[in-house]
């Protein structure tokens, strides 16, 4: 049995097990580095015919076997530990298959009980379902009616600081034992209900959840109006994830046996890595994984010398399944404004709702890819602000945080995300990993999240941040190796002021002195953005350097107004982006300058060649 960061781990295996696909990945220590070798894939049969998720995971080494001509299979069984060039020291798996962990959260007040509680659930890696109070608006019998209705796989009760209160906490109780909820998965067992709330409350809710459902008890997560400690009742959502609900999937109790670690929920594992990371290099780190139907949103800041990991999923923002919902909460107008082509509503309409009816097909056509990828800078730009409403502070309060903390107590609060401090913006997802160029994934992370002053920024090659969140429980050395030479691939650095003037206006001037001995020096204009290709050096890691810039007055780098500043330069597959569109972007009203303006942006990222002009 190997103990956690052993040194004489060589051969690791993983697998996510999503939705739709089943992903494998095989890691070998090379010399005294750690690698990810090879890659395979599969569909995932949690699902009639198979409904056995480890048929899924056996095609997928299976194709590794292939590969890498090295056995893992003895019929159905995975061989370790590893001897010669058979088997692997340990085999590690995540899971969103099935639709992943998703939950209902309750509380007593929307705004602060009953927030805790969905920010303890999201840092679990669940789907928030819905979430309750006694003051949410509804009648007893409305929450009672949408209890029955959406059958989720857990219930999070929380309500009332410790010695305080207990009827309200209580009364909640009572409707979820009237509501007499099923379990999405299986209906052969207790639905499990985690009550952390007022540890006075614990006598009754036993007496009255008890007998009915898998009932556990854990710490409050608000003990007192001024704390929050979200941290227990997180780790017992995971426990019960893989105790109850992934046993009742199909072939799930197997897939247990297999695993060498507990088996981690998806969005859960992709957190734990940009978490280790940031913490490892000491960075604030944005992540952002959007799907077909969801997209999650991961920041880790420091704030007073305290990391703060936080997460958010937008449910109904995706780039197959929700499409239509991205067009409905952005406005037809917010979508077409990325089009660097002149196209009328209607057609925009047609071809968006013809991607709802076939949500996994691909743009055949370069316009079709440009409508998509101005569709998900919309999903991209709405998830992220509904991730900054979430992450804010409770205001000079102490508390204990994590993943999945710092809870807005009343609207005083202040989001914990920003911009100007932010050194590494990563993205994942299909949009993302798979679009043709870097130079359009890079485009898509600038304008959708707007970063300011310096930020480096990067996207993850073929989606392993789930294999390597749940490899730094057990390896975190190999799981961070791993990040930075395969997993992640720089795309390069953004100088971006924040601020607004007029179109055409000197912005700033810059001086940028490259590892190679290069100087490039020059002037931007307000509105304009360009590229200088900046790659990486005989080792494969990023060249290095320095860059000046010096802001008008109007606009701020991260030192005030009009106030030079000096950051490091990080170079990356497409380059250094000098962004003086301004913070927020600004376009131009007219429709014909706008289209225009559109083209000369994509022209500085060459990041559609075949369409010049607006052509």
């Amino acid at each position: 049995m190997f103990k956690k960061n052993d040194p004489n781990l060589r051969v690791i295996l993983a697998t996510d097990c999503g939705s739709t696909t089943t992903k494998a990945i095989l890691i070998e220590k090379i010399g005294d580095e750690y690698r990810q070798t090879y890659r395979g894939e599969a569909p995932t049969t949690v699902e009639a015919p198979f409904e056995d998720v480890t048929k899924g995971v056996l095609n997928s080494i299976s194709e590794i076997e292939d590969l890498s001509g090295r056995k893992f299979l003895e019929g159905e069984q995975i061989i370790h530990p590893a001897n010669g060039d058979t088997g692997c020291d340990i085999y590690i798996s995540t899971s969103s298959a099935g639709g992943g962990l998703q939950m209902m959260v309750a509380g007593v007040v929307k705004q602060m009980t009953a927030e805790s509680a969905e920010r303890a659930a999201l840092g679990a890696g669940a789907i928030v379902m819905d979430v309750l109070a006694i003051n949410d608006k509804r009648l007893p019998h409305e929450r009672i009616e949408r209890i029955r209705q959406l059958r989720p796989d857990m219930i999070l009760l929380a309500g009332g600081t410790d010695g305080g209160d207990m009827i309200k906490v209580v009364d909640m109780g009572d409707q979820i034992v009237a509501a007499d909820p099923r379990p999405r998965l299986g209906i052969s067992y207790q639905l499990p209900i985690i009550f952390a709330g007022n540890k006075e409350a614990r006598p009754i809710i036993q007496k009255n959840l008890g007998e009915k459902f898998a009932l556990t008890m854990t710490s409050n997560i608000r003990p007192t109006l001024e704390e929050e400690n979200p941290w227990e009742a997180r780790q017992k959502i995971q426990d019960l994830f893989e105790e109850h609900v992934m046993a009742q999937a199909p072939g799930y109790n197997k897939l247990i046996e297999w695993t060498s670690a507990p088996i981690m929920p998806t969005p859960a594992a992709v957190g734990l890595i940009i978490r280790t990371i940031a913490e490892k290099e000491g960075i604030n780190v944005i992540g952002v994984d959007i799907g077909g139907a969801t997209t999650d949103v991961f920041s880790y800041f420091r704030v007073e010398n305290e990391g703060i990991f936080n997460r958010s999923v937008s449910a109904n923002l995706g780039m197959s399944y929700s499409v239509s919902n991205v067009m409905a909460e952005a406005g037809l107008e917010n979508v077409m404004r990325w089009a660097s082509f002149d196209i009328e509503e209607e057609d925009i309409r047609n071809r968006i709702k013809n991607k709802m009816i076939r949500p996994t097909t691909i743009p055949q056509l370069l316009d079709e890819l440009i409508i998509e990828q101005g569709l998900a800078r919309e999903a991209l730009r709405l998830a992220f602000e509904q991730h900054k409403s979430l992450a804010v502070g409770l205001k000079g309060i102490q508390q204990q945080r994590d993943i999945g903390d710092a809870f807005e107590q009343d609207d005083s609060g202040t989001t914990l995300i920003k911009m100007m401090e932010l050194d590494l913006l990563v993205g994942s997802g299909g949009v993302m990993s798979h679009a043709p160029r870097r130079s359009q994934s890079m485009m898509m992370l600038i304008d959708a999240f707007q970063p300011e002053g310096t930020t480096r920024l990067a996207v993850d090659s073929i989606f392993m941040m789930p294999h390597l969140g749940v490899l730094t429980t057990v390896h975190d050395k190999a799981a961070t190796e791993v990040f930075n030479k395969d997993c992640i691939i720089y795309l390069g650095t953004c100088f971006a002021p924040k601020g607004e003037m007029r179109f055409g206006d000197r912005a700033f001037t810059y001086k940028l002195e490259m590892e190679t001995g290069e100087v490039h020096e020059g002037e931007m204009k307000f509105g304009e953005i360009k590229l200088i290709p900046y790659g990486f050096n005989d080792k494969g890691l990023p060249l290095r350097g320095t860059g000046t810039i010096n802001p008008s007055r109007n606009l701020d780098m991260g030192s005030g107004k009009g106030r030079a500043v000096k950051g490091e330069i990080f170079g990356g597959v497409v380059g250094i982006a000098l962004d003086a569109r301004g913070r927020p972007l600004k376009f131009q009203k007219d429709r014909q300058e706008r289209v225009k303006q559109l083209d000369n942006w994509c022209s500085a990222f060459d990041a559609y060649p075949a369409r010049k002009g607006g052509k």
